[in-house]
């Protein structure tokens, strides 16, 4: 019988193996299973941190095997539009109850999408196609792989699984703050390119979604258009569209084919930076080098916008994240060593409808390209990112030059005033909050920490609205699915959107 144990401490300087003593202590007996279901770091107490886990454990060998998925007897078309977390995710698990799903992507393969990517950085040339928001991989692919996420869904534990099983750290399936670092998920999409073609899928990559068939609000097919330029019709019985957060022309290509959505909330701010070994100080004391390079989740009240700490990257770099020309867009990004000079977080301010546009679909997407443009503008024109340190911005002073925090935008940096770029309400949102958090981690209101802007595509504009069999309210046969349905936000709930839609679509065909 297995038993669970909880609240197990271990010091920071103890090795992890010993946990099998302690372990073996309790049961009174040899251990024959034995599994870390949790563990996560106590540092409340900066003069005495030490790990917490929680394990389960067994004197006798037990089968811990999950069940083989039931499969269909028919073979419906099923298409996944987009390569991200919640398009793959799907993909994978329609295969597993016996589909052969069509994966559609717009952007390429994360081998070439890693090279286009390097030069736009090194070249300032921008593959509208092939970035940092589109190709295999999704948004996600270029942000450290953090899978940490607010939500409950029952389909998170799965989502880790499939992610270790293909090649991810077995330890994301008990650190409190699974990542798995840019550089190892490139291994990780290969190998569950490799499964989906291995089990009968399909991968078309440099292909774009430009249109639908619908015959009486029933989807039966999708119009494509390669990178060459050439044309087809793909006739299918379903599509998945897990297209993300920036896909702003399918959004309109959908809004033209008569697909019901609805304009969202969402957030903007900017990228701040500081010194890796700072903030190790500010969470841990003295011993921070002994330990994981320090996170931090901030929440500020003080203004009457919410303003949050999102995507924090500790020990990572700034990235561009542009998907048009003429914008200039920020995100963050780390490694799985995370062993970077400074940490970095995008620093967010709540909007709303009536900031820009009330009900208007397709206000929240010209509010924030109207941000991207002058963002671009006032770096120059050439993806340079506007930058200021935080010292300079609470004071309303132009920085000619940056301090001991460097930035580390590799597209480049000109120093420019953020006010021009940024709302109003938001510059008076970030300069009431960043000293109140500081209030809760010392040096976060460094004078010399980077602010670079912008950050704008935390989450979608708009919804694709759907009903409770998953589908589209207008249209049968059309699955909205991950953040670009804005039903989720982030890797984890994302791909659990993945999941959950095709265990709908399993259901409908079962």
């Amino acid at each position: 019988m297995i038993k669970r144990i909880d609240n197990i401490k271990l010091s920071v300087l103890a090795p992890q193996s010993r946990l099998l003593k302690i372990v073996e202590k309790q049961l009174g007996a040899p251990v024959k299973f034995f599994e870390i279901i949790k563990k996560s770091l106590d540092a409340r107490d900066k003069n005495n941190i030490f790990w917490v886990y929680s394990v389960a454990c067994s004197s006798q060998e037990e089968n811990v095997s999950a069940p083989q998925p039931e499969r269909i007897k028919s073979n419906p078309v099923v298409a996944v539009v987009g390569g991200g977390p919640a398009g793959l995710m799907c993909a994978i698990r329609l295969i597993e109850h016996g589909f052969k799903p069509f994966l559609i992507e717009r952007g390429q393969a994360v081998e070439e999408r890693k090279i286009a990517c390097e030069r736009f950085c090194r070249e300032g040339k921008l593959d509208t196609e092939s970035n940092v928001q589109f190709g295999e991989g999704g948004a996600g692919a270029f942000s450290d792989g953090k899978l940490n996420t607010q939500t409950h869904d029952g389909l998170n534990r799965d989502v880790l699984r499939i992610f270790a099983r293909f090649g991810a750290p077995e330890e994301i399936l008990y650190l409190n703050k699974p990542h798995i670092g840019s550089d190892k998920l490139y291994d990780v999409l290969r190998n569950m390119r490799k499964f989906i073609l291995e089990n009968g899928g399909t991968v078309m990559f440099d292909t774009r979604v430009d249109g639908l068939i619908c015959r009486q609000g029933r989807l039966k097919g999708l119009k494509l258009t390669k990178k060459s330029g050439k044309c087809c019709d793909f006739i299918c019985d379903d599509a998945v569209f897990a297209i993300g957060h920036s896909a702003r022309d399918t959004f309109e290509m959908l809004d033209r084919s008569g697909v019901y959505m609805e304009p969202r909330d969402f957030a903007v701010g900017v990228r701040i930076e500081h010194l890796a070994s700072e903030i190790g100080l500010a969470q841990y004391g003295k011993n921070y080098k002994l330990l994981p390079t320090a996170d931090y989740k901030l929440v500020s009240h003080a203004h009457e916008r919410t303003v949050f700490t999102f995507c924090m990257c500790p020990g990572g770099v700034v990235i561009p994240a542009a998907s048009e020309q003429g914008g200039v867009v920020v995100n963050g990004m780390s490694l799985y060593a995370r062993d970077g000079i400074n940490s970095n977080s995008a620093i967010m301010v709540q909007m709303r409808r009536s900031d820009f546009g009330g009900d208007d679909l397709f206000a929240g997407v010209r509010f924030q390209r109207d941000i991207e443009q002058k963002a671009f503008a006032l770096g120059g024109g050439n993806y340079s990112a506007p930058a200021q340190t935080y010292g300079d911005f609470a004071a309303d002073k132009f920085s000619s030059s940056f301090g001991e925090v460097q930035p580390t935008y590799a597209a480049g940096i000109k120093c420019a005033p953020l006010k021009e770029v940024l709302p109003p309400v938001v510059t008076q949102a970030l300069k009431a909050a960043i000293p109140d958090m500081d209030r809760r981690l010392k040096g976060f209101a460094c004078p010399d920490a980077v602010m670079t802007g912008v950050e704008t595509r935390f989450s979608s504009p708009v919804r694709i609205v759907r009903n409770d069999s998953g589908q589209s309210v207008s249209m049968e046969g059309l699955y909205p699915c991950g953040e670009g349905s804005g039903y989720s936000g982030g890797i984890t709930s994302s791909a659990a959107d993945g999941l959950k839609v095709a265990e709908r679509i399993f259901e409908k065909y079962r």
